[in-house]
């Protein structure tokens, strides 16, 4: 990042080095921890870096946070349930979320024959990508979800759930039903040429799917970020001016802070409406005809 030392300050260095992927963790004033670097792995004429990123080691940061909580709220509400009595604290608030993702979100969209057993999965994702969006909001962190890696291979695992569950529901005509539809009221040739005329399109709407998802978690995590960091960036632009410049931080602090707790909602957010689209689009094909 620029400084006053190698050139002036611009705002658009700051905002990348900040929401771009790195192989170092910068924690400000207290230094930089450089994560290693290994050597590709090569197949044929294709190379695979599986070194450690920022956002590899924040993901699995809130990959362990997941876990975790998942895990003491699950021993809180078996306990309590032993006991006879109704989970309370911690373990009482996260029932009441997960009830509210199997039932409003997994059940309400896939159906009750076949909601509760993706409840699981919905939940995952859920808690996953809620976590991963509040890490990017600490101070040093970094959201794996700004990453379209990230948000392309959770799309990814998605579009497998759909489109596996779907066959394994409606059978392999089933499925094949799907990309090449029966057009009522037509018959012969003209029935034939329309179903194969169709399969593209609806190819393409299943990978339509899954692209939205990615690129909609990605662009509003990303928004946040550079709204945040460009706001930040004003002070530093301004402090030049003497006491004018205190007038200016003040106002940004205040701006920033608000925004701060509006991205708090946006984490949540997007957490809800990637985990309801998974479930709604899951339902749609368990219930193709």
């Amino acid at each position: 990042m620029s400084s006053s030392t190698d050139g002036p300050f611009s705002i658009a260095e700051m905002v990348f080095h900040h929401t771009a992927d790195a192989h170092e963790l910068d924690f400000g004033y207290f230094g930089v921890l450089h994560l290693p670097e290994w050597e590709p792995i090569h197949i044929g004429s294709f190379a695979i870096d599986i070194s450690p990123t920022r956002h590899v080691v924040f993901l699995l940061l809130a990959a362990i946070i997941t876990v975790t909580l998942l895990t003491i709220a699950g021993r809180g509400i078996q306990k309590a349930h032993k006991a006879g009595v109704a989970p309370r604290g911690f373990a009482g608030m996260m029932e009441g979320f997960t009830l509210w993702v199997r039932n409003e979100i997994a059940i309400a969209n896939i159906g009750e024959e076949t909601g509760a057993s993706w409840a699981p999965f919905i939940m995952t994702l859920f808690f996953l990508i809620l976590v991963s969006n509040i890490l990017g909001l600490m101070p040093f962190g970094a959201s794996p979800t700004g990453n379209l890696a990230m948000t392309g291979t959770l799309a990814f695992i998605v579009m497998l759930a759909i489109e596996v569950g779907g066959m394994f529901k409606l059978g392999f005509k089933g499925y094949m039903g799907t990309i090449f539809p029966h057009v009522e009221g037509l018959s012969g040739f003209g029935a034939v040429a329309m179903s194969v005329g169709m399969a593209p399109i609806e190819v393409l709407s299943k990978l339509v799917k899954p692209f939205a998802l990615a690129v909609r978690l990605f662009g509003n995590m990303t928004a946040g970020h550079f709204v945040i960091l460009s706001l930040f960036g004003i002070v530093f632009m301004f402090g030049h001016l003497g006491v004018w410049s205190y007038g200016i931080g003040i106002v940004t602090a205040v701006v920033v802070t608000a925004i701060m707790f509006l991205e708090l909602i946006v984490a949540a957010l997007q957490a809800y409406v990637f985990a309801l689209l998974s479930a709604v689009f899951i339902g749609m094909m368990q219930h193709e005809h």
